[in-house]
């Protein structure tokens, strides 16, 4: 489990024996919690990112809502198909988008897809978009022979998978953004070809902040994707639930996220099968 607070977040791994848990949680902190449980055998994997005194600040807010729409863009991508490249970048373009409308990125003369391949967004989001799961959370099968192989980029060459989806795929959908310092004063120094798209005083703002993650369990259907992770996601959910609210919702208000089973009284199929 990775349970970071504060600065912590921005450590992708926190947890072990160079990074342990150890920070004392503050009034302002961003808690970073991605842990998972085990069913009838098969793993789970889920990642919930909230502020530590149950409301959101403005900036926390805007970056929590452009991971959000990383989600829900892969969402609307995602079925029989899909690329999972594509899924990658297309939750840069909305994690860009977000810190576009904070100041932090200053796009100038270039679209967010430009910034995107010239991999902008891997210095806001290193790791990859997600993985297979099953009997093994990173479950095996991301790179098969006859299949896309990995790509040697900043922020892709991290994916664990880079499959066309089939129906059937388990995998998560887990974007994330961090304010990493040595990616940032690698970013804003000179010489770097991103200076230019950065706001170097408005990140220092940031400087501290660590990061937010949101991660689900998802499975490829027939023309589409059905969410299994159930968690609060939307910034008012979140928030309902930090200040002592009932979970689950008797309504589902934001079915863009696709938990089809999110106001079933009993979620989970048979014991023995998923």
């Amino acid at each position: 489990a990775i349970c970071g607070c504060g600065p912590s977040g921005a450590v992708l791994h926190y947890g072990h024996a160079g990074a342990p848990n150890d920070r004392l949680l503050k009034d302002g902190d961003m808690c970073l919690f991605d842990m998972g449980a085990e069913y009838c055998c098969y793993g789970s994997d889920v990642t919930c990112s909230f502020a530590a005194n149950g409301k959101f600040t403005n900036k926390q807010r805007k970056v929590y809502q452009g991971v959000l729409n990383a989600q829900i863009a892969v969402y609307n991508m995602l079925k029989p198909g899909t690329s999972y490249v594509d899924c990658h970048k297309a939750a840069e373009k909305e994690i860009l988008q977000a810190l576009v409308d904070l100041n932090v990125v200053v796009p100038g003369g270039k679209t967010l897809e430009e910034l995107v391949e010239m991999r902008l967004g891997a210095k806001f989001m290193p790791h990859g978009l997600g993985h297979l799961i099953g009997i093994d959370t990173h479950d095996v099968g991301g790179y098969l022979p006859g299949c896309q192989e990995r790509i040697m980029q900043p922020g892709l060459k991290s994916l664990r998978m880079a499959r066309t989806m089939l129906e059937g795929m388990t995998l998560t959908v887990e974007p994330g953004c961090y304010f990493i310092d040595h990616l940032l004063d690698a970013t804003i120094a000179d010489g770097s070809d991103f200076q230019q798209y950065m706001n170097a005083d408005v990140l220092k703002e940031f400087r501290g902040f660590g990061g937010v993650r949101l991660e689900d369990v998802v499975v490829i259907t027939a023309d589409g994707c059905e969410n299994y992770t159930l968690c609060p996601r939307t910034v008012e959910e979140v928030e309902h639930v930090c200040g002592g609210g009932k979970w689950p919702p008797m309504k589902d208000e934001a079915p863009e996220l696709r938990r089809t089973r999110l106001c079933d009284p009993n979620p989970l199929q048979p014991s023995g099968t998923l």
